[in-house]
């Protein structure tokens, strides 16, 4: 019932807020973004002070983070570190959370495949608009052969597959749990399974184990650390805290790191955070989207009018997973924010915690 009284908030505090949140990506700042060095725990710092924020107020907002179940929380102003804190104990709880401890990102590592699909198909290994079953194989479904011909790469892009996500469970990549429910593109739904088999589309494209294309295409051009594991059906990826800041860092930034290229297909990687339909505008490639006219939840087939965070700026966009994980990007105001954490609700994607975090942060900021 929590859940549902609250998107009805969202839906409130959107209509309030329509007018100032048009959806429109404002410019990015001429401000020159730091980038860490690849090696070693150096990171450049930006007093919040500097910034003109109500610095008397930061620490009830890291009461609020913590009594929320919060472990790490970074927040980067033009790449620079304004804010960085950790709380309670690593998964294992054999030891305090700090800068070195990795947690799980859970679907917010959706965002990390978004970006090497994108990456395979600069290299022309693939194309987003090919079939599915070139990569998969025929029979990767339990559709007729005609049913899934007309699945794309796009689709699992954009939960548009058409698949069933109402399978008992819908975490399954076998044949048997990949259902047809309707036509590829007619219908959004949050499911995980044609996600997961991105990373056989990859596999098979590319000819290289999955981890490999990562460490080599990602994960080391940034310095990031971190490692993938199955967990049941899902392929989960964990790591610090300030990897993820990174990968924040290379979008908000269009690909390139420092002077280095790490991707230069630029219009891919604005389609990524971009509405990619109308049935879900609030929907990229894997990615969430702030300032749009309406939203859909997971496991609702409802449309909500107005923004998914309506309290955070409407450009800001958001890799979003399970129990809080969260990389939030304002392109406008050169801002990258991480948490990291367990539960703060019982949401399978966090939009409440987000809102009310962005809501708590503003009185920061502003």
């Amino acid at each position: 019932m929590r859940y549902k009284f609250k998107i009805l908030q969202i839906v409130f505090f959107s209509l309030i807020i329509c007018a100032c949140s048009s959806g429109t990506d404002s410019p990015t700042p001429s401000a020159e973004l730091y980038f860490p060095p690849n090696t070693g725990s150096t990171w450049e710092q930006l007093s919040p002070e500097s910034l003109g924020w109500d610095v008397g107020k930061i620490p009830d907002f890291l009461t609020y983070l913590e009594n929320n179940n919060t472990r790490a929380f970074i927040l980067l102003k033009d790449g620079k570190i304004v804010m960085e804190h950790y709380f309670g104990q690593n998964l294992l709880s054999t030891s305090p959370f700090n800068s070195n401890t990795n947690w799980y990102w859970a679907s917010a590592g959706k965002t990390l495949a978004a970006f090497l699909i994108g990456k395979a198909q600069e290299e022309d290994f693939l194309s987003i608009n090919d079939p599915s079953d070139i990569y998969l194989g025929q029979g990767w479904t339990s559709l007729n052969s005609v049913q899934e011909r007309q699945i794309t790469i796009w689709h699992q892009l954009t939960m548009t597959s058409g698949l069933d996500d109402g399978v008992s469970n819908s975490n399954c990549t076998t044949p048997e749990c990949l259902q047809y429910l309707a036509t590829p593109g007619q219908r959004w739904a949050y499911h995980n399974a044609p996600y997961t088999l991105l990373d056989k589309v990859l596999e098979n494209a590319t000819a290289q184990d999955f981890d490999t294309y990562f460490n080599a295409k990602l994960r080391d051009k940034i310095g990031m650390n971190g490692f993938w594991s199955y967990t049941g059906d899902n392929h989960v990826y964990y790591s610090t805290a300030r990897s993820m800041a990174r990968f924040g860092l290379l979008i908000l930034n269009e690909g390139k790191w420092k002077d280095e290229t790490v991707m230069g297909d630029t219009a891919y990687l604005r389609a990524m955070h971009s509405s990619s339909q109308s049935i879900n505008p609030s929907y990229g490639y894997l990615w969430w989207l702030n300032g749009k006219s309406s939203f859909k939840a997971p496991g609702f087939q409802t449309s909500f009018a107005g923004a998914i965070s309506p309290q955070a700026p409407a450009d800001m966009f958001a890799a979003m997973g399970k129990d809080g994980q969260l990389i939030n990007i304002v392109p406008s105001q050169n801002l990258v924010l991480v948490r990291m954490g367990d539960a703060p609700d019982n949401t399978l994607v966090p939009f409440l915690f987000q809102d009310d975090m962005w809501e708590a942060l503003r009185l920061i900021m502003d």
